[in-house]
């Protein structure tokens, strides 16, 4: 008779499983949980120290580290060789094998968990006999999730056995599995010991979405998620509305979520290609999304909305009459929602926003290779702030500078940003050189420059920039500062009468 070997933590489908193996000729071998789940619904079992020849002992943490365990997953039944081994030690093969771990992640991602409960909760049998069995996939069947129960029982009641290609899915899945599963342990243990740059680095991520192409119809793409990644992200948003999500909707919607986490006051973010082409603030959201489109009206269109509070009637009212791909938000009201809803292709999603930000590093890939670095979470609070020009700026013009401060960090370099009432004016990214940028914004701001605050992420490399920000009537500038030229820029400033403010820190954003 053919032998099955079942331990699982999740026991979902085990029985049923269980009772199919039986019904196609397999005896069941099982430990612990799971052999008690079986015999309480009344299925014949064989305890696993029947199998050993030795106890389980050290509270469960041996128990399937045996000869007679892995000695019947490895034998070769096609090796005369190993078949005589088996016989000489009285070895029985086990043609099957399903487990699933201990619940490691859940573990961690209590908030009260201790190192001590995490490392308990490291399973080192259930992975060694995934693996063997794996590795002898020719001739064993390894089953790690719950979804492939009924698949192989189908196989097993049609064909007599499962073929060998499905096989071949099982070990590969089961190999990812477990590295899944260690690398969630080791980002867990390097965390733990504090070390900042090993000198390897394991991730994992779950899919979480396959994408109809990536940024061009001929590319193909896949969304992933990290497992216990931020709340606050658009990998764990809820989509209550519209069609599935592309790989750019999916950049651009992450671009607009990370610029209105600046803001505690009521805020709306437009975005379009990763840049945000409209940003307001308000006592309303409904203020703040009028004061965001009111900024570009024209690049608005198209584009992902972001905002901080809950869409209430007055906002969705306003929105319904544009055309946008996405809008994020903490909640709808239902009001909101029916009015929003009638386009039928309109994504909704909503995110936890109470959640706060997960400290989580940025990786950017490059051919070959992986790049990473902290996230530019650096704020104006945070920054040395310093006035070189002769005039201080005004109490208004400081709230228009620390607007400016907070988008300019979000847009591609070299970037300008004017501002100015709570919303920005011109937005100038992505140029080869800076007066290139502020001549976009400032070109784009037209009037409203008059009065109003300049930001830029990068320190000026000469006075032209301050020039032209004078001409189109800039009155305040923000920038890092730090460049040899310096007191060029600070001169035209005060010739001009501009206030500007260094902050010690740039926010390149390539």
């Amino acid at each position: 008779m053919k032998r099955a070997l079942i331990s699982v933590s999740d026991k979902t489908g085990i029985v049923e499983f269980a009772k199919g193996l039986i019904e196609a000729g397999f005896e069941i071998i099982s430990t612990g949980g799971t052999k008690k789940t079986l015999l309480d619904h009344g299925l014949e079992v064989i305890g696993i120290s029947d199998v050993t020849g030795f106890p389980e002992i050290l509270d469960g943490r041996v128990k399937t580290l045996h000869p007679n365990v892995h000695g019947g997953l490895l034998a070769r039944p096609n090796d005369s060789a190993h078949l005589a081994q088996l016989e000489e030690h009285q070895i029985q093969p086990i043609e099957l094998v399903c487990v699933n771990l201990y619940p490691f992640q859940q573990t961690i991602a209590k908030p009260d968990v201790t190192p001590e409960d995490a490392i308990e909760n490291i399973d080192i049998g259930g992975p060694t006999m995934l693996r063997s069995a794996a590795k002898n996939h020719e001739h064993v069947t390894v089953v790690v999730d719950p979804a492939d129960y009924p698949g192989v029982i189908a196989e097993l009641n049609e064909n007599g056995q499962v073929s060998p290609a499905k096989k071949r899915q099982f070990a590969a899945k089961v190999f990812r599995h477990t590295a899944g599963y260690d690398a969630v342990i080791s980002e867990y243990m390097t965390e733990l010991a504090g070390e900042e740059n090993p000198e390897s680095l394991t991730m994992t991520f779950d899919l979480k979405q396959t994408l109809r192409y990536g940024e061009n119809p001929h590319q193909q793409a896949s969304f992933y998620k990290k497992p216990l990644g931020s709340a606050f992200s658009i990998a764990y948003a809820e989509q209550l509305h519209g069609k599935e999500l592309s790989y750019n909707n999916i950049n651009d919607a992450d671009a607009a979520l990370q610029i209105v986490k600046e803001f505690n006051e009521p805020a709306a973010v437009a975005v379009k290609h990763m840049n945000p082409c409209g940003v307001g603030t308000g006592d309303t959201i409904a203020a703040a999304f009028k004061k965001a489109f009111d900024a570009d009206s024209t690049s608005i269109f198209g584009g992902i909305i972001a905002l901080n509070r809950e869409v209430d009637l007055e906002t969705a009212s306003m929105l319904k009459d544009i055309f946008l791909e996405i809008i994020i938000a903490p909640s709808f009201t239902q009001e909101a929602f029916e009015i929003l809803s009638v386009k039928k292709n309109i994504r909704l999603l909503t995110v936890s926003f109470d959640s706060g930000v997960k400290d989580e590093r940025k990786f950017t890939s490059i051919q070959g290779g992986l790049l990473i670095q902290d996230r530019d979470t650096y704020g104006f609070e945070e920054a040395t702030i310093t006035v070189p020009t002769k005039r201080q700026p005004t109490e208004q013009e400081w709230e228009d500078l620390k607007l400016g401060w907070k988008v300019v960090k979000h847009v591609k370099s070299n970037a300008i940003v004017v501002c100015g009432e709570g919303m920005t004016y011109g937005v100038g990214a992505g140029q080869m050189n800076r007066v290139g940028a502020a001549n976009i914004a400032l070109t784009q701001a037209a009037e409203k420059a008059k009065g109003a605050a300049l930001a830029s992420d990068a320190f000026f490399p000469m006075d032209d920039t301050v020039e032209a920000a004078a001409k189109a009537g800039i009155t305040a500038i923000i920038q890092p500062g730090g460049s040899v030229k310096d007191e060029d820029s600070i001169k035209k400033a005060d010739e001009y009468g501009i206030t500007m403010v260094f902050t010690a820190v740039r926010h390149f954003k390539h």
